[in-house]
């Protein structure tokens, strides 16, 4: 039987980026209707963790709002990382807080911080036409960071931007390249307030995108499909579990709902699948 992991996303900093990205309802610039607030308290994310944790959850990742990392935010994000470890020692962590230096990653390293997710978003040829206020490199940069902090690295992108083929299988190469240990697939998620007005992807593009990222990373990785699966993937889950994904993300996004975890956890059972107990791939 094979097993699924699950990982769960807390938005601990919300909706207060300058960044120009055009898939993302955190920017200011396009005053998307979310909820905007400074950080979270910390007893609220242990709760919201502890939740995430009783149903299956094995990675939990805490999400920042901005283009990346400075003393306040890599001080929290360090202390957050700290208070969970005691309370869920197993929990693996994960920080998401754009682009970041060595030094500071070694430091949420040192804080209880095991992974670090930085997508690439997408090809680098298509990258001006998604974002102008930062460039590709730094994104790489930071990927090169993060396994050089010795953090395992979390690296993916999203599909149906309006992106070709061609910038898809390129960006997968350079994924293959970074070699991280899981990488996220998220499937855009339109929002009235966006530039990009639509999701231009179908599902059965969706699929091939998954088999070709297990076929190109290998069967030890983390192949987790993230935002938008509900949209995409919403009673198609045996095929994209057959396609090669081996992790979801389970319960709400960023700034979007998600599935019950209840309902995936059922679904999931009812595939012939098994929640995983370790992050153990092999």
């Amino acid at each position: 039987m094979k097993e699924i992991f699950l990982c769960a996303i807390n938005n601990v900093l919300s909706g207060t980026c300058h960044e120009d990205c055009k898939f993302c309802t955190q920017s200011i610039k396009y005053k998307a209707k979310i909820q905007r607030y400074k950080y979270k308290d910390i007893q609220t994310i242990i709760s919201e963790a502890k939740a995430a944790h009783s149903v299956g959850a094995l990675g939990y990742c805490l999400v920042t709002a901005g283009k990346g990392l400075d003393d306040t935010k890599c001080e929290y994000i360090a202390k957050v990382a700290y208070t969970l470890k005691q309370e869920l020692p197993s929990l693996n962590l994960i920080a998401c807080n754009g682009t970041a230096t060595k030094e500071q990653l070694i430091f949420l390293k040192q804080h209880g911080i095991d992974s670090y997710n930085h997508n690439l978003e997408t090809s680098p040829k298509y990258y001006n036409q998604i974002c102008t206020t930062h460039t590709y490199q730094e994104r790489l940069d930071t990927c090169e960071s993060v396994k050089s902090a010795g953090l395992a690295l979390c690296c993916g992108g999203i599909f149906g931007m309006g992106e070709s083929a061609t910038h898809r299988d390129e960006l997968l190469q350079v994924i293959k390249e970074l070699n991280p240990n899981s990488v996220p697939l998220n499937f855009y998620h339109p929002n009235p307030a966006l530039p990009i007005k639509e999701r231009d992807i179908t599902l059965q593009e969706a699929l091939d995108i998954i088999s070709k990222t297990r076929t190109l990373l290998g069967m030890d990785k983390i192949i987790m499909v993230a935002g938008g699966r509900e949209l995409l993937f919403g009673g198609n889950e045996a095929q994209m579990y057959s396609a090669g994904a081996n992790a979801i993300v389970i319960g709400d996004y960023l700034t979007t709902k998600g599935a019950s975890s209840n309902y995936d956890i059922i679904t999931l059972k009812q595939l012939g699948y098994k929640v995983a107990k370790s992050c153990d791939t092999k």
